[in-house]
């Protein structure tokens, strides 16, 4: 494990800021044994940054069960989010006082059926849950095939500002780092420090199992600094690294999490190895990007119906469609 902080000799006061550590690992996938055994890590990691005083750690995306999993064994590992693995993150949160951003597949009972979601839930210091965001925007094929879209039918408040140390944070999923909107929303609403816990690969397997023919950009390069330029905020991305094996299939993770400050700067990078970064993230240590201006106050909003308008303005473009509803009985 490499350690890669960039820290100040105290932890930031209240309300300017928080200490931010990333778990990026290579992890066991898709059995109940890699379910305990990334609980068991999970721990490790929280009490590893508590001696660099962090105030909250985030994790890969889906952490809990591993990304690269077929329909009937997500099926099989998905859990309720009062389920026993976020119990028990909810309990190493309030045992070491420290909020834990935790990726998982949840599944829901409803009388109209069962719905799976690529999930975070989000545990303050407290041990409470200060959110539970499910992934809005879906990646592929394979994830539409394993899990619902989250908020289709209204319920709850898809983007929660959270604090942490007085300081707000929010949450996007992965592909949804891609989608401007997303980061801006979450910065109207206040967010200081968006996370996006993600499993970024080189190449990505399409549906009739062929692979991409080349790599894909690595946006960590490119959308996470303009995210932050642009919303004048922090943007952590927080990833896999290594290989991750599932019968033939075999996903290489780019291991490229990052933190990125309000000025579009890389405060710490990591390479593709396991590593635990730490940053202080203190908006106040950075002036303003303009001499005069404020994106977010100068905005005109009067003029932006086409960001929401259901359809693009080009022959060819592509349309959304609500997606059909997954209620399925397992």
């Amino acid at each position: 494990m490499i350690y890669l902080n960039r820290v100040k000799e105290a932890p930031p006061q209240r309300s300017e800021g928080v200490r931010l550590a990333i778990f990026q690992s290579e992890r066991p996938v898709g059995t109940p044994e890699a379910v305990h055994d990334n609980i068991d890590r999970l721990e490790e990691a929280v009490k590893d940054a508590l001696r660099f005083n962090a105030q909250v750690i985030s994790f890969p995306e889906l952490y809990i069960e591993g990304y690269t999993m077929t329909p009937d064994v997500m099926r099989t590992l998905a859990e309720p989010l009062d389920g026993p693995s976020i119990t028990r993150v909810q309990e190493i949160a309030g045992e070491n006082s420290m909020a834990i951003i935790c990726p998982y597949a949840e599944r829901e009972d409803r009388p109209d059926g069962t719905r799976y979601y690529d999930s975070i839930a989000f545990a303050g210091p407290d041990g409470e849950l200060l959110h539970n965001y499910r992934k809005t925007h879906l990646f592929g094929m394979a994830e539409r095939a394993n899990y619902n879209f989250g908020y289709t039918d209204g319920e709850g408040d898809a983007f929660r500002v959270s604090l942490v140390n007085g300081f707000p944070i929010g949450i996007l999923n992965c592909y949804e780092a891609e989608f401007f909107e997303l980061s801006r929303i979450l910065a109207l609403e206040g967010a200081k420090l968006i996370v996006i816990p993600t499993a970024a690969d080189y190449y990505y397997n399409l549906a009739d199992g062929t692979r991409t023919a080349v790599p894909y950009p690595d946006i960590t390069r490119n959308l996470i600094p303009a995210h932050a330029y642009e919303n004048h905020c922090f943007v952590a991305y927080c990833n896999r690294s290594g290989t991750e094996r599932v019968g033939n299939g075999s996903w290489q993770y780019r291991g490229n999490s990052i933190i990125c400050g309000p000025h579009g700067d890389i405060v710490l990078a990591a390479r593709n190895e396991d590593t635990l970064i730490i940053a202080d993230v203190v908006p106040g240590d950075y002036g303003p990007t303009h001499p005069e201006g404020d994106y977010l106050k100068n905005r005109r909003p009067e003029l932006y119906s086409k960001l929401v308008s259901m359809s693009g303005g080009f022959d060819g473009g592509y349309t959304y469609q609500s997606p059909p509803s997954r209620n399925t009985d397992h």
